[in-house]
Parts: C-alpha cells; structure tokens; sequence
C-alpha cells in the first residue's frame, strides 16, 4: 500500500524520479526517468547506479558524493551536482534526494528527483559552459541554486572568464528564460547616454531626439537586465541605478511619468568592487544592493584540468573542426597559466590551427612559452612518473583522506580513483 502510494506520487512529478530503498534499488519509477536513460529499469533489481552511472557499485564508493548516503547519515535532504550517462550522452544533472519514512518515523527508503542542467555540458557543445573540474562544478552549484530565485546576482571573475555566457545560463535556467535577456554594456557610458540607453527618452527630449525610444529597463521588462562591467559606472551615475534599484520605478528622459520596472538583475565585473568601496570609488549602498549573491568565475589556472577539454571544443568550433591535438600537445597546454583566461586560449588554438600542415597539431605548433614550459616539465623524467610522484607524495602527506587529495589535484574524487588505478595505488596503503 505505501509503495503504490509512493508510485502515484513519482507519476505526478514531471520531472524524471524514482523510489530507491536502502539498498539503492529502485522500487518506483515515472516515465520521465526511464525515458532519460537507456539502460532499462526493472522494479526491485535494478540499482540507481547501474541505470544512471553504469556502475556496479554506488556513487560514494567510486569517489563521487552520494545524496542517498548523506541522507542516511543526517536524515536530512540531500542534493548533489552528478554527471549522468543518459540517452543523450553524458549529462550534468542536480540530484535531490529526500528521506521517505513510515507513520513511525522509520526510513523506509528515498525519493530522487533529477534536474537536468541544460546549461552546462562535460563535453563539446554549443553555447554552454563547458568543463568538469571541482572548481567549475562549484560555479555550476551556484548558478543552479540561484537561479530560481529573483535574488540580485554579481559576478566576479578575470577578463575571459565567461561572466556573460554565466549570466546567460542563469537567464536561461530561470523562471524568466521566456522573458529577454537584455545586456547593457557600461563601459563608456556618460550621464546623457547612460540614462537614455537605460530608462530612454520621448521625442524631442533633448537635440537629435526626433523620436521616442524604449530604453533597455523597458525592454527587459519580465527578464533579466545584465550591467556588464558595471565597475566602470562614474560615482555621479551610480545613483540614478540607486534609485532605479530602490524604487522599482524610473523615468524616460523628457518624461514626468513613472515607469515601472520589472526585471532580475545581473551584474558582472572584473574589478574587485568590496576593494572599490573601501577606496571611495564606488557607492557602499549600491554594492550592497547588487551583491546579494555573489558568484566567483574561477580563472583557466584554477581549472586546468578543463583546459585539454575546452581546447578541443574550441578547434571543433574554428574553422579547422576536422584537425586534432595530439596527446603530448594537450598535455602541454595544460602547463600554461593563460592570463588572458578562455580568449586566450581561443587565439592560441587557432593560432596552432593555422600553422600545421595536416590533421595533427603537434607541440611544435604551439607558442614557444608553452613548448618552453613543457621542455621543463620533461627535462627529469616522462609526465606518467611525474604524476604518480606527485600523487604518492599526496598519499603520504594527507592518507585516506580523497578529498583534499582531489582537490590538490585539481580533479575530482571519481578521477583520481581512476588514476589510482592506472598507477596501481591504493589510498587504504596510506592510512595515517
């Protein structure tokens, strides 16, 4: 009787879910889960990690977090960002997973709801965020819990970064992803354009006004209003946003009517504006009114283990989609810092692109501060050695302890078991 309960419930969620017990097997199932993944569910045999990971063993013992053994631990709900092979290939998917109990408060098993992040990808794809490391999995946490909400977003992160393809996909993840997506571009603007290009003007408002114009407030209305660079706004404009922020309210030029604005706000800079603030040179009310949730975008350095992956999606998307790195070329890539972040990486790319003369580009083909830095990396010994050292000397410094391992590393969990397999290691060799 409860499970068929439970049943009725998973059917009227449209979102794919399942019933798992405390063994991981699934007991229930709507049809918007079985038809998420290939691999077919059979009530009371299969495992949630078989149909969603093709795994044989759960997800906390393959290295990745587990939502069901975090609910069994706290008896609280549970929510975990996963990538899951589904029909379409590997996807990123936010997992909630919530205790289900009996009338006497036993546990009797757990209800997952999935959510597909359409916006982010592990592997080449058009217009998302594209990579797999801790610290872009952190930034994927972020913008899914943000935004459903209203709540005002300021992202934070080096030229190159992606600060307008992040608030695109919180746009686009949102309850106003039907509504625009209007980007204002404040670098460079003076009072009359500021003001005219935000709230807009009536006819003959000021000279060369021979009409009137909607101003970008307006034709967000509904959506989400992106203030790019917004760190470059003079002080003396700062509070005309003030006031548009505060109110909810704003004027065209040569208007005495109000308007009511409705739009979720974004802003975006390269600049450190908590250090702006200190030094006078923006407003401390303003801030506070926009920082409401900051989001850090981590720089390429923070995420190397991306970079190889990102440098095969932008050559797919250049003009020369057909080429290929080789091994050693990736692996070398991987070395650079990139100052100039995801941009510099693009024109490296197609530069390397450009001068081989076939399929294949080679460490010959790249900029001479990365052949240098890889000449380095392998004047001692082959980069396999180098990365089993490095990863036992972590073993003998942190023991069982994966995480921080991983985190080192620059990789996940689920990653470095793979490498402990490859290097015939085992973490349990290194209790402490």
């Amino acid at each position: 009787m409860v499970h068929q309960t439970i049943q009725s419930i998973i059917e009227s969620i449209e979102k794919p879910a399942i019933f798992i017990t405390l063994d991981y097997s699934i007991e229930a199932v709507n049809q918007a889960y079985r038809d998420t993944y290939s691999k077919p569910v059979i009530l009371g045999k299969s495992k949630c990690h078989e149909v969603s990971h093709n795994s044989t063993k759960p997800c906390d013992q393959s290295g990745e977090q587990c939502p069901l053994s975090s609910c069994k631990e706290t008896g609280k709900n549970s929510s975990v960002l996963h990538i899951h092979q589904t029909e379409n290939g590997d996807e990123y998917c936010n997992i909630l997973m919530k205790p289900v109990k009996d009338n006497d408060g036993i546990t009797i098993g757990f209800l997952e709801v999935l959510e597909k992040v359409d916006y982010a990808s592990s592997s080449s794809s058009d217009k998302k965020l594209i990579g797999k490391s801790q610290p872009f999995q952190k930034l994927i946490k972020m913008i899914t819990r943000s935004a459903n909400s209203d709540i005002s977003i300021l992202l934070q992160g080096e030229t190159g970064t992606g600060k307008e393809l992040a608030a695109l996909s919180i746009h686009q993840a949102s309850k106003r992803a039907n509504k625009p997506f209007v980007e204002v571009e404040c670098t460079g603007l003076n009072e009359s354009l500021f003001e005219s290009e935000l709230f807009g003007h009536e006819k003959g408002a000021f000279t060369g006004a021979s009409t009137s114009k909607k101003g970008l407030v307006c034709m967000a209305n509904g959506g989400t209003l992106f203030l790019d660079e917004i760190g470059d706004i003079p002080l003396n404009l700062q509070v005309k946003l003030l006031r548009l922020l505060e109110t909810g309210h704003y004027r065209r030029v040569g208007s005495t009517e109000k308007q009511k604005a409705n739009f979720r706000l974004i802003c975006a800079s390269h600049k450190n504006i908590e250090k702006m603030v200190q030094q006078g040179e923006f407003r401390e009310d303003l801030y506070y009114r926009i920082d409401a949730f900051p989001i850090h975008l981590p720089t390429l350095k923070e995420r190397k283990s991306d970079i190889p992956l990102l440098a095969e999606h932008l050559l797919l998307k250049s003009e020369f989609p057909t080429k290929r790195f080789t091994i050693e070329a990736l692996n070398a890539l991987a070395l650079y810092h990139y100052p100039g972040n995801v941009r510099e990486l693009k024109n490296i790319v197609h530069r390397s692109a450009l001068l081989s003369d076939d399929e294949s580009i080679t460490i010959e083909q790249l900029p001479e501060k990365i052949i240098s830095l890889s000449k380095i990396d392998n004047s001692s010994t082959n980069l396999e050695s180098n990365e089993k050292k490095y990863i036992t000397d972590l073993l003998n410094q942190y023991g069982n302890q994966p995480k921080i391992i991983a985190e080192n590393l620059e990789i996940s969990v689920r990653t470095l078991y793979r490498k402990l397999k490859k290097h015939e290691l085992t973490i349990q060799s290194f209790k402490k």
